[in-house]
């Protein structure tokens, strides 16, 4: 049985664990393996209480145990006179374990994001995807955009 929900201060250090397992299958651990120690879990709880107001995580539980995670940054955008509170939203850091992917985890967990967004009113919501995923955000409503540029210094 898997669940998905709102994650709080209170789960940072099983976010900060999920993040750690995902950075470590993708070969980011670097020089520093002592990055990956509880000085880790710290540094993350405080920017996780830090930035709650800006960035909602999502914990999906198999079993009762994290099995994924997914984060909505939430980003106020300048404002219009038919619109003076205008608000857009960017997916970030969508991870499920490897051994229950493909198992409908990361659409629930998208699902979960994409109706809160909803709920805040957001005017779109963006995602910069591995191809790998690409299939999985098409499934759940994201389209290509052709208006995406980016800068990288």
């Amino acid at each position: 049985m898997s669940t998905v929900r709102r994650a709080t201060v209170v789960d940072a250090p099983v976010l900060a664990g999920l993040r750690r397992r995902w950075l470590r299958e993708r070969g980011d651990a670097g020089d520093a393996p002592e990055a990956f120690t509880e000085s880790f879990t710290e540094s993350f709880t405080e920017w996780f209480a830090g930035n709650a107001a800006t960035h909602r995580a999502y914990l999906a539980l198999a079993g009762g145990a994290p099995a994924g995670m997914a984060w909505l940054a939430v980003l106020d955008r300048v404002p219009t006179p038919a619109r003076p509170r205008r608000r857009s939203g960017d997916v970030q850091s969508v991870y499920v374990v490897p051994e229950l992917r493909n198992g409908g985890l990361g659409a629930a967990l998208l699902t979960a994001v994409l109706a809160d967004a909803r709920g805040l009113g957001l005017e779109h919501v963006t995602v910069h995807s591995s191809e790998r995923a690409v299939p999985l955000y098409l499934r759940v409503g994201f389209e290509p955009g052709e208006r995406w540029l980016h800068w990288e210094p």
